[in-house]
This record gives C-alpha cells, structure tokens and sequence, in this order.
C-alpha cells in the first residue's frame, strides 16, 4: 500500500502543531470531540431537508471507548462522514478545513453550530498516539474508507468494512514515560473529568460504557454474622456531557438558585455570590456570558499568584480557563465566563488572537460589571459594602494605576469611612452633604480609624462641623491625589496648610507672633538638626501642644508608605513643626529661650518632636534616649 505524503508546506509545519502549538497535551480530547459534533451538525442539517436520513435528533451521540489491554481510545460518532477525497483533502492536507467550506456552501449563519473551522485540530491526536486510524464512510455513500498514519512520515488511504455513515478515530496510545503516563488517557475517570471540563456543552450527547460496583445481596445469615458484603462490577452506558449550556437557556426557565448553584459548583466557592449578571449582547459583539461578583476575597486575592480571568467557550467548547484580557486589572475579583462565536482562533484554539473582536467583548463586559456594581450600591446598599470590604481595595488601585486614566469609570464606585458616625459613604454622598461655605473634601490617613481620630490635626474641621474622610489603607492617599477632585471639589488633608477655615484676623496675628518669635523658632529648628525644614506657629491646633505637617506632593503617609516598600531608595517628606501658640508649652519655650538656655531649647525641640512622631503614629527613632529626656524634666 503506497505511504502517500502530507501536502503541507513543511514536516515542520506539523512537527511543529504536535509538539509546540497545545501546551496541555489533555486537548486533544476535546479537539476530538469537537470534530465529532461538526460532523453530527453536518448530517443533522441535512436532515432538516432530507427525509431519507432517518435520524432524528436525539438518535445522534458522540460515544467513547477505551481498551487499556490494547491501549487504545476511540472516538465515533454517526455524523456525515467523510468519502475517500474528503479523507485526502480534510486529513492529508494540514489546515485544510471541511466545516469551513461547509459552512460557506451552505451560508450558514452565524447560530450554526459548527465548531471546527481550521482543520488543525485532529493532529492533536499525535500528541498522545504512535499510531491514528480513521474509519469513515459518508452518509449516501456504498463504501467506507480507512485512513491511517503514525505522524510526520505521511498516511495511507484504503478501503474498509463499516455498515454506517459516520466516522472512528482509533489512537493507539505512546508508551508511558517517567514525564508523561499517556495510559491516564484510557481511565474513565479521567476520561469523564476532560469531558466535564471540556466538552461539557457540546450539544449532542457523549457517551461511554462505565464500570461500577455495588454491594451483592447479602442473606439474613449473612448480616446476621456481620459478614462484610461482597461487591460486584456493572456496566452501564452513560451520557458524560450536559449539552444544554446554563447561560445558553432563557433568562425565564431559570430561578436565583440555579445561577447560584452554577457558581458554586463551577468555580469551587463554598459562598454563594453577591450578585450575578446573564447577558446575551447581541450587535458588535455576539456572546453570551454569566457574570458573578463573590461574596468573599479568595485566600491568595491579593497575592502575585492569584490569576484572574473569565473561562471562554466557542459555541460551548471551552477555549481558555481564565482570558485575562477579558477582565481589567480593577475588576479582577469577577468569576464567570463568555461564550462567542465570533472570536478569530489562530490554528489552536487555545491560543487566542488578541483581536478588535476580543476587545469589543472586554469592553463591553467592562460596561455590564460597572453597571451591576452600581445596581448593587444603589439597590443594596448592605450587600455593596459587604462586596467594598472584600475587594474595595482593588477598586482604589485602579484609580491610581495606569496614571489615572480609569478614574472616572471608578470614583463613583468608592467608598471612605466617613468621621461622621464612623460610617461608610461615597464621594457623591459626601460631596451632597456639604455645606455651602465648605471649600474641600477633607480626608486624613492614619493605621486605624482609632489612630486618625486622635490627630491633633482633626480638631479645627471637627470643631468647624465639616465631615473628614479617614483613609487607612495604604494606597488611599495615592489614589486620592491622583483623582485630585471630585465634581470640581478639590481633596484636601486636615495636614494641608491651607485648610480654607482660617479667619484673616488670626491669619494676621498668628503671621505677627511668628514674627515676634522667629529667633526662637529658628533655635527650635536648628535643635532638630534637619529632621524638619522648619518650625511654625500653628493655625490648626486647638487642645494639643503640637502637631507634624509636611510641604511639597510627599506626605508623611506617602513616606511611610513608600518607606515600607523592599527598595534601597528611601524618600523623605519635607517635614514641619507646628506649634500651638495658645498653650502653655509655648509659654515655657518662650521663658526658657529668654533665659538663654540654648541647650534646654534643644532638649524641648527634641521631645516636642518625638511628641508629635506619637501623635502620627510614627516611631521614635530613639525611644531610650527620648524617656531619659522626658524622665530629665520630671526631676
């Protein structure tokens, strides 16, 4: 029999599909299914016209058939079938696709079923099998032909016995080796999990002779002496896919529970989700796709090893486990999938173009999370901040990455504990609730909300009856800077020194007594030796004696920040003083400088310093010596 030769370009070209395009050697299970249901399609089209098939639906199925003995796996189904040209053109020609031309002869639109359209994916089988045989006869056809190869050195062609139309994939198996047990391929169980995971969707039934044991009647006798039951082995035939696709079903024959149970049972989540989304976009982008928001952050969430992504399906056959691009970064969080028929596949499914057709579905994907998020918020206010708790932080990095770009799509969507009974409030709440001669939206940072509420500087903007924003995770600050304002009112720390409360008249006395005393706050300066640019009379401050504030973009929130990052590079916030001039501190600063006792006025900058370090909830950088400076003046 004459070896006739692959009409491909190169043996490299198929060298190449067989060892380098499919990572995961497991998808020529799927790759194989696939092309048995284009088959069933084919005949079941013709069907619709042809009264001579004399198949109904429901006689079509793919079946499985694994012999561990001789090490082979089958694949059959009763679909079209292929005549001996149609084996030369499909099989001998690599990337020659027969559903493609079939669906272009026939015009079919896009809600055909036909999956494989690029005649690649049957060569999967030569990652798993020595040795392919391909039994086929047409449907309409006397004869059936048998195509057979062992990979790149080419295949033969010949006839063969089958009684009906249709088509047998044989592989025999490659050895085992110490990096790869090619008989996993021929248990059931795993068998079952590629379909579930796989093929699970495919719309014609998968079906496969499975063993079982059960328990052999025991006799009264028997149980009466507690004698273990004997087991015997069964055969039964099972259907391994579920072919009807959840989110391909009408919104109406489903209740809240079947979406939940889905999300549980797909992705591996013992809560149930906060909120689900099915879209059917019908338009630029043709999909259909379920949506979930969980209910809680998983463990490694905020990890560099957490993968986000959403699964993709191409007409229910599973492409990709987690599509990255289909999620920006600050929707991460999001589980679900999409399922489309009009995304461009190279010559792997498993390899996606990054073309204008997948970013017409991110974007629009992207519009439907956003719009649920805000549903959520305005509908359910309990659940979003349940959801703000879990992955309001992600939300706050996307703001800041990226320089900005994703901040008006986002800000509507944060949330800031609020000075005002503790609460959680949005910008826009914050912002509506404003009064009249309020300039800014005030915010403090601080460790804690317990930490940020003892800060001297809270006091005047308290006092003043304006509300403050309390930031406590570390990327707050950046992602507020970067927002800048917010419906043209600008963000202001309680340590800015312009808070838009000051009166001109304490302006001007603060301005005079700064003066008066600018000997004194230059030696308090001088003091500290260069851990602050200089020390000021205070506006701000109320009860306490003295406060740190910072000059220039960095705070000191910024710096601590910035500070706790694994890097060489240290910054520095440009830090000041202030001091209040209404107590009595400032008095004893005064009378001891009068007195000339430079070296004490360097001893009170030091500890006033380390005063206002505790009230930030710094540390101070020498807590011995700065207990002996205090210990000191006690005596």
């Amino acid at each position: 029999m004459e070896t006739k030769q692959f009409k491909a370009e190169s043996k490299r070209l198929m060298e190449m599909m067989i060892h380098s395009i499919y990572t995961h050697k497991e998808i020529f299970l799927r790759e194989l299914i696939s092309n048995a249901s284009d088959a069933i399609d084919k005949l079941y089209f013709k069907s619709l016209t042809d009264e001579n098939v004399g198949l109904s639906k429901d006689d079509f199925a793919i079946r499985i058939t694994a012999d561990k003995d001789s090490r082979t796996l089958k694949i059959s189904d009763n679909g079209i079938g292929m005549t001996e040209e149609e084996l030369e053109n499909n099989l001998g020609i690599i990337a020659n696709s027969g559903s493609l031309k079939f669906k272009s002869e026939n015009k079919l639109d896009d809600e055909s079923q036909i999956i494989g359209q690029f005649g690649v994916g049957f060569y999967s089988a030569f990652m798993v099998a020595k040795k392919v045989t391909v039994i086929s006869k047409a449907y309409g056809s006397d004869k059936a032909y048998q195509w057979e190869s062992e990979g790149v050195e080419g295949y033969t062609i010949s006839e063969a016995d089958k009684a009906t139309a249709g088509t047998e994939i044989i592989l025999e198996l490659l050895e085992d080796t110490e990096d790869e047990k090619y008989s996993d391929f021929l248990d059931q169980y795993r068998i079952k999990g590629l379909i579930k995971k796989y093929s699970d969707y495919i719309r014609f039934p998968v079906k496969m002779e499975v063993t079982h044991s059960r328990p052999v009647t025991q006799t009264e006798e028997e149980k009466a002496e507690g004698k273990a039951p004997e087991f015997e082995e069964y055969i039964e035939d099972e259907t391994l896919n579920s072919m009807v696709p959840l989110w391909k079903k009408n919104k109406t024959e489903l209740k809240e529970e079947d979406y939940k149970h889905f999300y549980v049972e797909k992705f591996y989540d013992y809560n149930e989700p906060l909120r689900y989304a099915h879209v059917k976009n019908e338009g630029n982008a043709n999909y259909n796709a379920l949506l979930y928001i969980p209910g809680k952050a998983p463990f490694d969430f905020y990890s560099k090893e957490y993968e986000k992504g959403l699964q993709l399906y191409s007409n229910g056959v599973l492409i990709m486990d987690k599509c990255a691009d289909l999620l920006p970064d600050y929707f991460s969080f999001v589980k679900g999938l999409v399922d489309s028929e009009d995304l461009s596949l190279n010559i792997s499914r498993e390899m996606l173009q990054h073309d204008r057709q997948l970013k017409v579905i991110a974007k629009s994907i992207e519009k439907t999370i956003s719009s649920e998020l805000k549903k959520m918020l305005k509908n359910e206010r309990e659940k979003y901040e349940e959801f703000w708790k879990a992955f309001g932080l992600q939300l706050k990095y996307g703001i800041y990455s990226d320089y900005g770009m994703n901040k008006e799509k986002l800000q509507d969507l944060l949330m800031f504990t609020s000075s005002n009974e503790s609460k959680l409030v949005t910008l826009d709440e914050y912002v509506t609730a404003m009064r009249e001669e309020q300039k800014y939206i005030y915010y403090a940072t601080g460790e804690s909300i317990a930490r940020i509420e003892q800060l001297p500087q809270t006091e005047l903007i308290k006092d003043n009856g304006f509300e403050i924003l309390y930031l406590t995770d570390n990327i707050d600050e950046f992602a507020v800077k970067t927002l800048m304002k917010y419906k043209d009112k600008e963000f202001r720390s309680v340590s800015s020194d312009d808070l838009g409360l000051e009166d001109n008249g304490k302006k001007e006395e603060i301005k005079a007594k700064e003066e008066e005393n600018a000997e004194l706050l230059k030696a308090l300066a001088e003091g500290l030796d260069g851990k602050v640019t200089k020390v000021v009379l205070s506006h701000r401050l109320k009860s306490h004696p003295v406060c740190l504030s910072s000059e220039g973009q960095i705070s000191l929130e910024m710096e601590r920040v910035l500070n706790s990052m694994p890097t060489d590079q240290k910054i520095k916030a440009e830090r000041v003083l202030e001091i209040n001039p209404e107590h009595k501190i400032f008095g004893v600063l005064k009378e001891s400088f009068a007195s000339e006792q430079s070296g004490q006025i360097k001893e009170y900058a030091d500890i006033l310093y380390n005063l206002a370090l505790i009230n930030e909830g710094m540390n101070v950088e020498n807590p011995l010596e700065f207990t002996n400076k205090v210990c000191d003046l006690l005596m």
